[in-house]
């Protein structure tokens, strides 16, 4: 799957003193214990400190799994936005990500993570369903085959 870029070839000037900047309110998102197939949808905000336009140029996420969406507009100074990242919560177990911001202020790429855990399938995990595990020490459940006549 290709990537979207908004303004390629936005450097910043890191000896401008008048440079966006940019400044998360976190840059970790835990998504703690969720469940399988949860919403996998979280943001992370931000605002423009600096005294020019800010413009995210690209925003990667490190797995397939994880993709951000971000403002394609320029964010002006004191304008606050967001990231809003998806995570695909169809897949089982902790997990740790990281999107990667790349724009024209003063710290050029910013690294943002995630992390959570998702439960398994309740759906796959129960005890003799077709396609499951048997649990550990138990035998597992078989309907004999009528007798041949």
């Amino acid at each position: 799957m290709g990537q979207l870029k908004a303004q390629p070839g936005v450097t910043p000037d890191p000896s401008n003193p008048n440079a966006a900047d940019i400044v998360f309110e976190t840059e970790l998102v835990d998504y703690g214990t969720i469940e399988h197939n949860a919403d996998g949808n979280r943001e992370f905000k931000f605002k423009n400190t600096g005294k020019e336009p800010l413009i995210i140029s690209n925003c990667t996420g490190s797995c397939g799994c994880t993709v951000p969406t971000w403002p394609k507009e320029p964010i002006k100074p004191g304008e606050t936005q967001s990231i809003k990242v998806h995570y695909a919560t169809d897949r089982v177990g902790a997990f740790e990500k990281t999107v990667t911001v790349t724009s024209n202020a003063k710290s050029a790429t910013k690294v943002l993570k995630i992390k959570g855990n998702v439960k398994p399938d309740p759906a796959s995990t129960t005890p003799g369903a077709p396609g499951t595990a048997t649990p550990a020490g138990t035998a597992p459940t078989t309907t004999p085959a009528p007798p041949k006549k």
